[in-house]
């Protein structure tokens, strides 16, 4: 098979869909790779690098989306980007349609086969693909919430973990999942009040036992949620919903009660966003301030740390981009349910039901869109 890597073109996205490492894998299992110029730069990844491993390099996306059986990415294909899709040809990316009918569109009128990374799933109910970008966010949650909470950022002017006599900053995480799991590790790590809410009590038992007294675990009621937002000074929403929009769980009305200065840093904003006020930003723009609390929803916040997060993200796609490549997309998921749970579109049909409900289109189950 001839695989294709572009470089991503979202603003300040830096990583690459494979690294040396990845391609040489693929080449000794009989395949072909070519790769944009420069696509591995901003992790510090040369075309000489690529070409040691037997990766052809070629000037343009063009060339790649022209050329390539299958594409693979980092993030979901920007308007230049879908509008070159083919019919039957793989796109093995993160996707994130739910909130995103233009691209879900594009994707349906290109006739292509796009596998999302977020909804491919695993043996032990987890998300395997999401999982890595999943830790890099939720640690990143901290530093930036801690970052904007300084008063040139716009913040309160606290230190999150305060210092002797003075208390330290209120963190409060709406989710305790990978993402939610790793923000309280970090907060708590810089002496943060740390208080993460979620619906599951077996989830909220595991926390107890993992990190004991220093973590408050409660329970997530709409009065919970309420009560402890309004009082924190960093409020991270770390809610997932697989494969759908992630829902509003802090409303307006929450947000107007906090004290001016506090942040808020929305995790969950690929999917649409947990706080009624979030709107995705980028790491140029990262922040903006509404009802007098700074927000932090920047929509790929990996890709600030993109060397750490591509070779993260590489160890857990690999076995999945192989499999496509040695087997072909339907043989490959006729033997693996959780890489045919990734299927969101199909030569035209959408394939992934939360998707098709978040857009009113028809769903077509992939079992029956792959003939299997």
């Amino acid at each position: 098979m001839l695989i294709g890597v572009p470089k991503e073109v979202k603003n300040h996205e830096y990583r690459v869909g494979l690294v040396p490492s990845s391609v040489r894998e693929h080449i000794y299992h009989g395949h072909q790779v070519i790769v944009e110029t420069n696509a591995g730069l901003g992790i510090g990844v040369t075309d000489e690098d690529y070409v040691k491993v037997g990766a052809g390099i070629v000037d343009s996306a063009e060339e790649i989306f022209a050329r390539a059986e299958m594409v693979v990415k980092v993030k979901e294909p920007q308007p230049e980007e879908y509008r070159q899709l083919r019919e039957g040809q793989i796109l093995f990316t993160y996707l994130h349609l739910a909130p995103d009918l233009p691209q879900t569109q594009g994707l349906v009128d290109s006739g292509c086969i796009a596998i999302a990374y977020e909804t491919v799933t695993s043996d032990r109910g987890g998300l395997p693909l999401l999982a890595p970008m999943s830790e890099v966010a939720g640690r990143m949650s901290v530093q930036v919430g801690a970052h904007c909470l300084e008063k040139e950022q716009g913040g309160s002017g606290m230190l999150l973990g305060g210092v002797p006599g003075v208390a330290a900053a209120k963190v409060v995480i709406i989710g305790g999942g990978v993402s939610g799991t790793n923000a309280a590790r970090m907060a708590m790590g810089m002496e943060a009040h740390v208080t993460v809410i979620d619906r599951s009590l077996h989830r909220l038992y595991e926390l107890d036992m993992q990190f004991g007294p220093m973590l408050n675990t409660i329970y997530s009621t709409v009065d919970a949620i309420e009560r402890h937002v309004e009082g924190a000074d960093l409020v991270i929403g770390a809610v997932l919903v697989p494969g759908a929009a992630a829902p509003k769980l802090v409303t307006r009305d929450m947000i107007k009660a906090m004290r001016p200065g506090s942040v808020l840093v929305d995790i969950a904003i690929d999917q649409g966003g947990c706080f009624e006020t979030s709107r995705g930003t980028t790491h140029a723009e990262p922040t903006y301030v509404e009802e007098g609390v700074v927000h932090y929803c920047v929509t790929n916040m990996p890709g600030a740390v993109a060397r750490t997060s591509t070779f993260a993200l590489n160890n857990a796609t690999l076995p999945f981009s192989l499999d496509l490549a040695n087997k072909g997309y339907k043989r490959a998921m006729a033997e693996d349910r959780h890489l045919k749970n990734g299927l969101n579109v199909f030569e035209g049909k959408v394939t992934y039901k939360e998707v098709a409900k978040a857009h009113d289109m028809p769903f077509v189950a992939p079992e029956e869109a792959l003939g299997l």
